[in-house]
């Protein structure tokens, strides 16, 4: 289990680094253009970034799945996968660029600005850069080269901070700082697609061919090195994983979303776009901070399942689970209370009217957090339909409650929405975790998490919700919220034991 807390934590750290680029990213350009040219840059960036989720995590997605089952038994079949792989993400990544640039005129007409069509014609050359990149993120991951993975994530991060507001700044004196961005979003997943395919081709590759004629003598290196000797491995097998993944990710992403292309097609106001995508953008921190999660969980679980091991199965995700519930909830609660200056510290006091829209989307994000997991539990155990059926009916739901709620109640009745949906979809998946796999983590500990954050959240009010000295009392609350676990029995010495074994450095 310590292996898994270690890998979580150095993954963890490359996704605190990409995310806070990410953020500040949102909170520059925010700041350059203004609420309403900051909402048109938000449509184009989301709309844009959820095709590239769909191509970037379906099929390499399975290609994590399948090289974790077999990298340490065949290593001949690792280029196997691989170079499937790549032919078939070659062919839906062209497919959907093509598809997104000839479409484009409609997005925009059904989103009643048809202005925005060449910001998304210019915004689909971002599908197939990040889909070169997104290649080597999860063909690392199913190597559980965790290492060269969080290496390439953290670089990820700072070249986008440097290429899109640099790009940004550049070309606002023409008048075109949204087209620069859109650029800077092109160059940094390219550079770093080029910087992982170095790390390939002149360490990774190398050291695969030398396990391989260790492990199997001569032979290996020529299947390895040979196409017409190397085994099989079906293709179809790829497909079949990840076309639930695909349509799961589709409405995953619509359900994230659906809410912010609402507010633009019904409230036809790019000011009010702006400030709602302030407020979804702060309030999606607690989702980027426990990604990182699934990257570790979906091959570790695979392994896990594929050798029939089911006592390490669910020791993993009942301790998933529990560091989850642990850390996400008093997260969650205290950005919700301090809402306001979060807002003001990201964007400035013009997007001031984020804040009340943030402090109910955040709890819809933690909501969708647990659910984002919990389908890569099920996931990593073959069980994705189950996620798939779930994300369908929430988004369908979704869609028609957030419409009313919009239209009688504005931003607020579009985080109101997603966030009642947001706990339904939450709930199914616990209940088909538990069905999987038993018991989740004990009852008791749900109840003393709970009760430990519900003291914790009224100790808030002692310290005004409005005051920029908000980290301070975060942390003093934060503290405050683990010494109650620690006196509840919850936090027990075992933890402290596995994180004192991390921060061990291993003797040469």
């Amino acid at each position: 289990m310590s292996t898994l807390v270690k890998s979580t934590f150095l993954v963890l750290f490359s996704e605190i680094i990409y995310n806070l680029s990410g953020y500040i990213i949102q909170a520059v350009m925010g700041r350059v253009l203004g609420p309403a040219d900051y909402g048109r840059f938000a449509i184009i960036i989301t709309l844009t970034t959820m095709t590239i989720v769909l191509v970037g995590q379906s099929v390499p997605t399975a290609m994590s799945k399948y090289l974790s089952e077999i990298f340490e038994k065949e290593k001949g079949l690792i280029p196997v996968i691989k170079k499937q792989t790549i032919r078939i993400q070659t062919i839906i990544v062209g497919a959907v660029t093509a598809l997104f640039f000839l479409v484009s005129p409609l997005i925009a007409r059904a989103l009643g600005d048809p202005s925005l069509t060449n910001l998304f014609r210019l915004s689909s050359l971002i599908i197939p850069a990040f889909g070169a990149a997104s290649f080597y993120f999860y063909y690392y991951t199913g190597l559980h080269q965790f290492k060269i993975q969080a290496f390439l994530k953290a670089n990820r991060g700072l070249l986008r901070v440097i290429f899109i507001i640099g790009l940004a700044i550049m070309l606002k004196s023409h008048g075109l700082a949204i087209q620069g961005a859109i650029l800077g979003y092109v160059v940094a997943p390219s550079l770093l697609f080029l910087l992982a395919l170095g790390i390939d081709k002149f360490k990774v590759s190398k050291e695969l061919r030398l396990a391989a004629v260790e492990t199997h003598g001569e032979d290996a290196m020529n299947r390895v090195s040979t196409d017409n000797t190397r085994p099989s491995f079906d293709w179809r097998k790829l497909a079949t994983f990840a076309w639930p993944v695909t349509i799961f990710l589709i409405a995953y992403q619509f359900l994230n979303t659906i809410d912010l292309y609402l507010v633009k097609g019904i409230m036809h106001s790019d000011i009010q776009t702006g400030i709602y995508n302030a407020a979804y953008t702060v309030g999606t921190i607690p989702y980027n901070l426990f990604y990182a999660l699934t990257i570790i969980l979906l091959p570790t679980i695979s392994k896990s399942t594929s050798t029939n091991n089911h006592a390490e199965t669910k020791k993993i995700v009942g301790q998933s689970l529990r560091f989850l519930a642990m850390f996400l909830l008093p997260i969650c609660l205290l950005m919700a209370y301090f809402s306001l200056p979060i807002i003001n510290i990201f964007y400035s006091h013009r997007f001031a009217a984020a804040a009340p829209v943030m402090s109910i989307y955040v709890i819809a994000e933690g909501f969708l957090t647990v659910f984002y997991i919990l389908t890569f539990i099920l996931n990593g155990a073959g069980k994705v339909k189950i996620p798939m059926y779930v994300a369908l009916v929430g988004l369908f739901l979704n869609t028609v409650l957030t419409y009313f709620l919009i239209k009688g109640y504005g931003l607020i009745g579009a985080a109101s929405g997603t966030a009642f949906m947001s706990l339904a979809v939450m709930l199914f998946g616990l209940f088909y975790t538990h069905r999987e796999f038993g018991y989740l983590f004990p009852l008791k500990s749900f109840f003393k998490i709970i009760g430990a954050a519900f003291l914790m959240s009224l100790a808030a009010f002692i310290f005004p919700c409005t005051s920029y000295l908000f980290l301070i009392y975060s942390a003093i609350l934060f503290a405050l919220y683990l010494f109650l676990l620690y006196i509840f029995q919850e936090i027990k010495r075992e933890d402290f034991s596995i994180f004192s074994k991390m921060l061990r450095r291993r003797k040469a």
